[in-house]
């Protein structure tokens, strides 16, 4: 599973929901979890989103293939 998808599903997005926050198409999530490389500037956008639910990401995460880390504090009903 990719990263971005295992980021949303994290996060309990739908591809759309995710795409709206940082400002793409769904069809980008998809391609991104299909595994088309992702930009750094949207790298930064899903750091960001993410964080402001209460998950903590940084660019190994996304691109070095660091471990997610468990807490995601920020969104109520969220399944780790």
């Amino acid at each position: 599973m990719s990263i971005i998808k295992t980021i949303r599903r994290r996060l309990a997005m739908t591809q759309q929901e995710l795409a709206d926050e940082v400002g793409c198409t769904q069809g980008n999530i998809a391609n991104y979890e299909r595994g088309q490389t992702i930009p750094p500037e949207m790298a930064a956008k899903v750091i960001a989103a993410a964080a402001r639910r209460g998950l903590r990401l940084n660019y190994d995460h996304i691109y070095g293939g660091a471990t997610l880390p468990v807490e995601c504090l920020g969104v109520e009903g969220a399944h780790a």
